[in-house]
């Protein structure tokens, strides 16, 4: 039995199981930088550091997204050196499988499964109420009931407006990727204009006097401010998704990457700073922090057009994790652990449509009808079990000596790998109970769905 839930896959096996249906190879670094910012870029700048910074931070949370920055930048090189070594498509899962063995892979897909699906639904509905605001301005209102996720209570049944940008997106990634990033492309310019708009405005309403006290709830509001803006960051992982779709995977994969964190890195920084320096940190827990302040200081222009880079923005971490999931459902079925049509490519745009509406239509059906308020943090823990095998799993690669040695390779190995596993293992534990319980619930479902399908359709059964 222990052979069987631990065996594990090696990197020519991977790309000959490829064959003949392969992905287009057409993504180069700027496209990768773009599609990492495109992700991580939305609700993180947006939302996050009004209320983070309300209840847990006060001003010192710029300490928190350096401190979630650090464990990310860790984790991201860890990821650089497996895309780089490994360019074939599944993220975190793919690598579990090749270092750790199929169950703890499928465990590792099952947590990035949880990501990718409740951020999109989470932030499709977090879409549709800013959607919906921009309406109101031009004098046009979507019915409540149509507009909410089902609670008879307050007269809402269904979020149409979130079901609606769900599928639009999916359509859009069934054109292909190289489609989907010149729409990317676009979108990112614009929500990164739209901060610096918010930076180079807000920077003249600074009063340093509401940076005091600097960290109101002590070193603590800062640990579980970084367990919390850690969301912010998530996006970065989903362009390792790309490596089988990327030019040099050994080059670009790591420019892609680790560019696309640093650069969000500083613009978090920055909002953040500017932000509690424009209004006392005890006024920002409300739903639109970035364009409410630039209300108090009667630049409702300002606040108009913030409104329309937040719309904006979550558009491209739709897109983004849609593409995640879509890709780690592709290598699901490529191994046999789902059925095989989630590895059929469509013969005219050489993508996976089947698996494409089959991920829209359940995380549609969740952001239509599903109050996700309380979930956000299940996506954290996802993500944070997924870097922390990742990490751990570095140092099982490099003895692995059928790995191509060009690629990139994590600096001061073992000690970093080794800080990243302990870091993220450590802001899991700042999570809450509530958390802990529902994500023991999903993994139970994953495991019963492994040993009724996965264990016996595998392709490993093959061999």
């Amino acid at each position: 039995m222990k052979n069987v839930l631990f065996r594990k896959k090696n990197l020519e096996e991977l790309l000959e199981r490829r064959g003949d249906i392969q992905l287009r190879q057409s993504l180069g670094a700027f496209d990768l930088i773009l599609l990492g910012v495109g992700a991580i870029v939305g609700t993180g700048i947006f939302i996050l550091p009004g209320t983070v910074a309300a209840e847990h931070a006060g001003p010192s949370i710029v300490f928190s997204f350096i401190i979630a920055a650090i464990v990310c930048a860790l984790a991201a090189m860890c990821y650089s050196e497996f895309s780089s070594s490994i360019p074939v498509t599944g993220s975190a899962y793919t690598y579990g499988y090749i270092v750790f063995g199929e169950l703890v892979a499928w465990l590792v897909g099952w947590a990035l499964l949880l990501e990718y699906g409740l951020a999109v639904a989470a932030v499709a509905t977090g879409w549709s109420a800013y959607f919906s605001a921009l309406l109101e301005g031009l004098n046009i209102t979507i019915p409540k009931a149509i507009s909410g996720s089902f609670n008879p209570a307050d007269g809402t049944y269904v979020n149409l407006p979130a079901i609606a940008i769900i599928f639009a997106i999916a359509s859009l990634l069934t054109l292909g990727i190289k489609e989907s990033t010149k729409f990317n492309t676009i979108m990112v310019f614009i929500k990164v204009g739209v901060v610096f708009l918010f930076i180079g405005v807000g920077l003249f309403y600074v009063e340093p006097a509401n940076w005091q006290p600097f960290m109101p709830f002590g070193m603590d509001g800062v640990m579980s401010g970084a367990a919390l803006v850690f969301f912010a960051y998530l996006g970065f992982d989903a362009v390792s998704s790309a490596a089988e779709e990327a030019k040099n995977p050994q080059r670009n994969m790591p420019i892609g990457i680790i560019g696309s964190l640093f650069i969000c890195t500083i613009l978090y920084v920055a909002v953040s700073l500017v932000l509690t320096g424009m209004v006392s940190y005890t006024k920002l827990n409300v739903s639109d922090p970035v364009s409410y302040v630039m209300q108090i200081v009667h630049q409702d222009w300002v606040a108009g057009v913030i409104s329309l880079g937040a719309v904006v923005g979550m558009m491209t971490v739709i897109l983004v994790m849609t593409y995640g999931g879509t890709r780690l459902l592709y290598a699901f079925g490529r191994d046999g652990l789902l059925p095989k049509s989630m590895y059929e490519l469509s013969k005219k745009y050489k993508t996976p449509v089947k698996n494409t509406w089959v991920f829209a239509t359940l995380v549609a059906f969740c952001a239509g009808f599903v109050p996700l308020s309380k979930l956000a943090e299940l996506v954290n823990i996802g993500t944070l079990l997924a870097f922390a095998i990742v990490s751990i799993g570095v140092i099982y690669l490099r003895k692995n000596k059928s790995t191509p040695s060009n690629g990139f390779k994590v600096p001061f190995f073992p000690f970093l790998p080794i800080c990243s596993f302990l870091l993220c293992l450590f802001l899991i534990t700042q999570l809450s109970v509530h958390t802990w319980i529902a994500c023991g619930i999903w993994f139970v479902f994953g495991l019963l769905f492994y040993f009724a399908y996965g264990k016996k359709h595998s392709v490993m059964n093959e061999g």
